[in-house]
């Protein structure tokens, strides 16, 4: 018997470079948040006030990327056999957790203000959501620069984005209500900016639970992966074969290969090890090797998911 690992994790990261990048995007947004809350207090504009709200949103997902990307960083030890890779998908979640409630928030206020629209002073909220656009501009730039295979970071970045959004549609609404008096473009802008924010939400925590539930990285499935590993001119059948994301940019397997007799365990494992890096880039696996009669395995009395064998060569085939 034969069981062993291809190639290592295959999850290298710029940590270093990621975390200046995240450390850049929140000075900024830090700095310009307590600028558009004076901005918003001496125009007594409520819009401005709440996208100061949105920019702390912001900065709290960025330091909770950076959190999560320290605790990441810890070794695998004890009872934690992965290590704490999985703290960014955390972190993913809630970000994405996040985008939703401000959604409800802007929904419930867009809805209030087409009611009731207070007095807003269009100038200042012209010129103080320009502004922002660019700083939100910079800051998605820099988090662009990191590494957004990792949810993370991808989180980070969709507040920074959405931000921006939010910042292009105030400035939109300031310019409305002070050429045209039309009040209730700001509610309106707002329920834009909600609408943006709830596909974002949704996709982070799509994406996220996709691997908190162990399914397959998006792109590879398990069939088309058992039958290409089936194939191999010595495998008679696989079976036990899992595919799953340890952390973002993890993608990991494990699988039980029965080969024919007289053929070398350890050959076939390095094999089909390098097949599963190079065609699908999965560099961290995990394959037990054996001689024996395919469905009749005495290692597996009842092995998890579908048998893959190839028909043209075996008798057996899929049941």
């Amino acid at each position: 018997m034969s069981a062993g690992r291809g190639h290592g994790h295959g999850h290298v990261l710029r940590a270093d470079a990621d975390k200046r990048y995240l450390i850049g995007a929140l000075a900024l947004i830090l700095g310009y948040m307590a600028v558009e809350v004076i901005a918003g207090v001496v125009a007594n504009s409520i819009a401005l006030i709440s996208d100061a709200a949105h920019m702390l949103t912001d900065a709290t997902a960025i330091a909770l990327a950076l959190i999560a990307m320290r605790i990441a960083a810890r070794p695998a030890r004890g009872a934690y056999t992965f290590g704490w890779k999985r703290a960014e998908i955390l972190s993913a979640q809630i970000n994405g957790v996040t985008l939703l409630l401000l959604v409800a928030y802007f929904v419930y206020e867009s809805v209030h203000r087409l009611i009731e629209p207070p007095d807003v002073s269009g100038p200042v909220v012209v010129v103080t959501a320009v502004a922002g656009i660019g700083v939100n501009a910079l800051a998605a730039w820099l988090l662009s620069r990191a590494d957004r295979r990792s949810l993370n970071v991808e989180g980070a970045f969709q507040h920074v984005l959405n931000d921006m959004y939010a910042f292009i549609a105030t400035a939109l609404a300031g310019a409305v209500v002070w050429l045209t008096g039309f009040r209730q473009a700001d509610a309106i802008a707002a329920l834009v900016v909600a609408a943006l924010m709830l596909k974002a939400g949704w996709g982070l925590l799509r994406d996220s639970g996709r691997v908190l539930l162990q399914a397959a990285p998006s792109g590879l499935h398990p069939d088309e992966i058992g039958a290409v590993l089936a194939a191999d001119p010595d495998v008679e059948e696989v079976h036990d074969l899992h595919v799953w994301t340890v952390t973002s940019g993890y993608p990991t397997l494990s699988a039980h290969v029965i080969v024919a007799d007289g053929a070398d365990c350890h050959q076939v494992r390095t094999r089909l090890a390098d097949l599963l890096h190079e065609r699908f880039e999965i560099g961290h696996t995990t394959l037990q090797v054996d001689h024996g009669i395919p469905g009749l395995d005495p290692h597996c009395v009842d092995p998890h998911g579908p048998r893959h064998s190839d028909p043209l060569k075996s008798p057996y085939g899929d049941p």
